[in-house]
């Protein structure tokens, strides 16, 4: 087969857990004989480009660095994506997989796939599960788990607030009658996209519809995605679970433990970024004893002015602090030696995750969690018998699972290592995939 992997970022210049999912699946799917193709937009470029990246060919094609409106609510293609769609229709692929949802990488992207013939498969990384949810982490208000049910009046109220608008402004503007946003929505600016708030959220419904009409497939990570998008009308027999895996060389490193130091050390390793829950992390660190023995480690990228900010709190945070440092991104080869070095793995996600992948990695390697208890990690572990799962945005919670690690190591971390699952792998992934991609709707 001739495979297209579209996503919204790629290596060089990006590493996330998409780029490294992508990555990974490219190189199964090129072990058992298929060819092999990747395309990312690359926003601010003037022209699109070609590379080889792990033996595959990857095209780079153009998007503004500052989309208009409606290109970045995908009313219209996206300048530059038309590169992309010529590409498309050249290449001929049997089967066009796209993942996740970002500007110029989206319904308009799925249309021209399916006019060159292709077979088309969206796997959703994001907590926005397609254009479900706008704000783009299924938490009603940033504070709690959202059911994920559309309403146009609920979620424009949500949004706003996460931008920024006060409880009662956001509330006058959600609920004004639908044609009146709809016509608002056409004014320019700020005042345009708070007043018509309530209809994107509508459009993005009926977009929602229309890429699941267009789409062979439509892949998601955990079963609670799969139970939200269904109850926002998808055809069951279009919605897929594919969970999450582990990179082989990852699975055949045989579980071990480094040198053993005083006390529990814990780490973080992801994004400075708000949705991860690192500053819950932060401020639950802060409310353990100092007397108790227990360390914690922060590690990850800075890739936007908002995470080296959050990076910059933390830092001030515990500039006294010896029991906390902060330190850079992990390269890829050298995650699993940096997990080895933790007793435990935090990862409070404030959304709804498919994984993350950085905690699967750790209880392949041997390394037990404190994770959130929605998304991917928390469908694969059981509270109190291999992990620690806790509320996302509960920091009352987080500190105490923090404090009971530290007061009891015996009956708490090293009993959950000795239960870990089993490891899903990559390979498992990409044999599912080749599975959905031979089957026609």
């Amino acid at each position: 087969m001739r495979i297209v992997q579209a996503a919204g970022w790629y290596y060089p210049d990006s590493i996330g857990g998409t780029e490294v999912y992508v990555a990974a699946l490219a190189r199964q799917f090129r072990a058992c004989g298929h060819e092999v193709f990747i395309a990312a937009p690359e926003p601010g470029a003037q022209s699109p480009r070609r590379y080889q990246h792990d033996g595959c060919e990857v095209l780079r094609y153009p998007i503004p660095a500052a989309p208009t409106r409606d290109e970045a609510q995908g009313d219209v293609t996206v300048r530059g994506a038309g590169h992309f769609h010529e590409w498309l229709a050249g290449v001929h692929a049997d089967v066009v997989h796209l993942h996740t949802f970002v500007t110029g990488l989206g319904l308009q992207e799925i249309h021209a796939a399916r006019a060159a013939g292709s077979r088309v498969i969206v796997t959703t990384h994001a907590s926005s599960l397609g254009y479900i949810c706008q704000r783009g982490s299924l938490m009603w208000r940033g504070e709690a788990l959202c059911d994920g049910i559309v309403d146009a009046s609920r979620c424009a109220e949500c949004v706003l607030q996460h931008r920024g608008a006060p409880a009662l402004v956001g509330a006058a503007l959600a609920n004004i009658p639908a044609a009146i946003s709809h016509a608002a929505a056409a004014l320019p600016g700020r005042v345009g996209t708070a007043l018509g708030m309530a209809d994107l959220i509508t459009r993005n419904l009926e977009r929602q519809r229309a890429m699941l009409d267009a789409v062979d497939a439509f892949v998601v990570l955990t079963d609670q995605a799969a139970h939200i998008v269904r109850a926002n009308g998808a055809p069951a027999s279009k919605v897929v679970v594919n969970r999450l895996g582990v990179r082989e060389d990852v699975i055949d490193r045989k579980p071990e433990r480094t040198a053993p130091h005083r006390g529990v050390r814990a780490g973080y390793v992801g994004r400075f970024e708000d949705v991860k829950g690192v500053l819950d992390l932060a401020e639950a660190m802060r409310r353990v004893p100092v007397d108790l023995p227990l360390t914690l480690e922060f590690r990850g990228p800075s890739q936007t002015t908002a995470d080296e900010q959050v990076k910059h709190a933390i830092e001030k945070m515990f500039e006294s602090d010896p029991r906390v440092t902060v330190a850079g991104g992990v390269p890829p080869d050298q995650v699993t030696k940096i997990l080895r070095s933790y007793d435990v793995l935090c990862c409070p996600s404030r959304c709804l995750e498919g994984g993350p992948t950085v905690a699967l990695e750790a209880m392949a390697v041997g390394v037990p969690v404190i994770a959130a208890s929605a998304g991917g990690a928390a469908e694969v572990v059981k509270d109190g018998v291999n992990a620690r799962l806790v509320p996302p945005g509960d920091v009352d919670r987080l500190a105490a699972a923090l404090n009971e690690i530290a007061r009891d190591p015996a009956g708490t971390i090293h009993c959950w290592r000795e239960r870990l699952p089993a490891p899903r792998s990559m390979r498992d992934v990409a044999r599912d995939y080749l599975g959905l991609y031979a089957v026609r709707h």
